[in-house]
């Protein structure tokens, strides 16, 4: 007799724009069995279940239920966005402080429970808060995944298939480094197709110029405070990406997606968390792709670096 199928869970702590986002993507992705939900805020957390609920018959057999923390016994994946939002004006980093101090009660509960899964960070700052993370819940790095730049990435490979008229599946490039003000576009090794875009836009677009590439990573950077100005908070398309990293883990899919993971050498850099190309699978992170940069690329994310090690170190002094 067959052995029975492994029933999964994914717990979401937080059921905000984001939370709330990348639970209907769950959904219509048909990428786990069960699915709890857990907020502040129990009776909206239990209106959201219900809405959801309403949704099966149209989606994926999910059971979802607003739940408690002790319902993250058995998850296999804690998936965190809960914590205080970026408001007009603020950056990612400005959060530090007051989502550090909500972090360490959630994971403290999470790990009370029992849990014995993989974390997945969304809350910004997420390389600090993945970090954080890290830090309090004691699991070993490679189960604790921040989402990094994996939405940065969308943004530069959609704005890039739009500038050349191009199925954005076929536009192959990285944003790396903080989540932020400081990430760096990855041009050496940026293609369309397998040319490389230097050599792609001098026979195919040759009126563009590299002033168009780097107005266009400056919209990618900036991108989240412009969708903020108009209508205050930033969610579907991160909710997605959640969901592309579920998946990736979940269905142990070996997949290299730029994730905020801890650096142990890689790259030159120690003891922080940081968005670079990792292989994700149902282990979690299982290794760091280290791809050749060129020396201003070097020096762009040991900028980054830095500058999320001096925005954490009075929290943790590193």
């Amino acid at each position: 007799m067959a052995a029975a199928k492994k029933t999964l869970r994914v717990v979401v702590i937080g059921t905000g724009h984001v939370g709330s986002s990348y639970a209907f993507s769950l959904i219509n992705q048909n990428l786990t069995d069960e699915m709890v939900l857990i907020d502040l805020n129990k009776e909206k957390t239990e209106g959201d279940a219900m809405d959801l609920n309403h949704g099966v018959p149209f989606g994926a057999p999910t059971k979802i239920w607003a739940g408690e923390y002790a319902d993250c016994a058995d998850a296999d994946l804690v998936v965190i966005t809960a914590g205080a939002n970026q408001q007009p004006g603020e950056t990612r980093l400005d959060l530090i402080e007051k989502n550090a101090k909500i972090f360490k009660n959630i994971v403290t509960s999470v790990m009370d429970s029992g849990f014995d899964g993989i974390f997945l960070i969304a809350t910004n700052p997420v390389d600090v808060l993945s970090y954080a993370t890290w830090k309090y819940s004691g699991l070993p790095m490679e189960r604790v995944i921040g989402s990094g730049t994996i939405l940065d990435t969308a943004r530069f490979r959609f704005m890039l298939g739009e500038y050349f008229d191009l199925d954005v599946r076929n536009v192959h490039g990285y944003i790396m480094g903080e989540h932020g003000d400081t990430e760096l576009p990855v041009w050496s090794q940026t293609r369309i197709g397998s040319e490389h875009i230097g050599r792609y836009m001098e026979k195919y677009k040759p009126e563009g110029t590299q002033q168009d590439l780097d107005d266009m990573f400056i919209n990618v950077r900036d991108a989240a405070y412009h969708i903020i100005e108009r209508k205050g908070a930033t969610h579907y398309a991160i909710a997605m990406g959640l969901a592309r990293l579920t998946k990736a883990i979940l269905r142990n899919e070996h997949s290299i997606l730029t994730v905020s993971t801890l650096m142990k050498g890689e790259y030159g850099l120690d003891d922080l968390y940081i968005g670079v190309p990792a292989v994700v699978s149902r282990q979690g992170i299982e290794k760091v792709i280290e791809i050749d940069l060129n020396k201003e690329e070097e020096e762009k994310l040991n900028h980054s670096a830095q500058v999320l090690k001096e925005a954490m170190k009075p929290i943790f002094n590193v």
